[in-house]
C-alpha cells in the first residue's frame, strides 16, 4: 500500500535518485535541490511503498503577469515515480494529494506543463482557453491550469512565469 506524506530531510537523496532515474538525466534532480532552497511557498510530497520512498511531487510559486499586475499561483513540477513502479497509480496519488494540500493551504490556481492526456483527469484544462500562456514556447495543449477554489480564475489572464531555476531544465 502506498502512502503520501510530506518530504522529510532524510528523503532528499532518494528523491534525487528517483528524479534522475525517471527522467534519465540529472536536470530535474538539480531543479528539486534548488527549489528546496528558494521556493516559498512550496509543497513537496513523497510516495512511500512499505518503508521505501518511490515517488515525489513538488509545487512551487509562479506568477501570472499582465501589464503591471501580478497574481500568485502554484506550478506543479517536477513529479517522478521510480521507473519500475510507473503506470501503477502512484503518480495519480501524488497529484491528487498535492492538489488537496494546495487547496488546504488556500491556493486557488495550479499550472502544469505536462502530458495533455494525463492531467485533465485531475481537473486541468488547456490554459490558453483561460487566456493564460506559458512564458516560453511550448505545445499549447501541454500547458494546463486547474482552478482549485471556485472563481479563482475569474478575471485572471496573462503570462505565467516560473522561478528562474526552471529555465535550466
Amino acid at each position: 500500500m502506498v502512502t503520501i506524506r510530506p518530504e522529510l530531510p532524510d528523503d532528499c537523496a532518494t528523491v534525487l535518485t528517483i528524479h534522475q532515474r525517471a527522467f534519465g538525466r540529472p536536470e530535474e534532480a538539480r531543479l528539486v535541490e534548488e527549489l528546496r532552497c528558494i521556493a516559498d511557498p512550496k509543497i513537496s510530497l513523497v510516495a512511500v511503498l512499505d518503508t521505501r520512498v518511490v515517488g515525489h511531487i513538488f509545487f512551487s510559486p509562479v506568477t501570472i503577469e499582465r501589464r503591471s499586475l501580478s497574481r500568485a499561483a502554484l506550478g506543479l513540477a517536477p513529479m517522478a515515480v521510480a521507473p519500475e513502479l510507473q503506470n501503477q497509480g502512484i503518480g495519480s496519488q501524488l497529484v491528487r494529494a498535492g492538489l488537496d494540500a494546495a487547496r488546504r493551504a488556500g491556493h486557488g490556481i495550479v499550472v502544469v506543463l505536462g502530458h495533455a492526456h494525463y492531467y485533465p483527469r485531475f481537473g486541468f484544462e488547456v490554459a490558453s482557453r483561460r487566456d493564460l500562456h506559458y512564458e516560453f514556447p511550448a505545445p499549447d495543449e501541454a500547458f494546463m491550469v486547474a482552478e482549485l477554489i471556485p472563481g479563482a480564475l475569474s478575471g485572471v489572464s496573462g503570462v505565467v512565469k516560473y522561478l528562474p531555476a526552471f529555465s535550466q531544465v
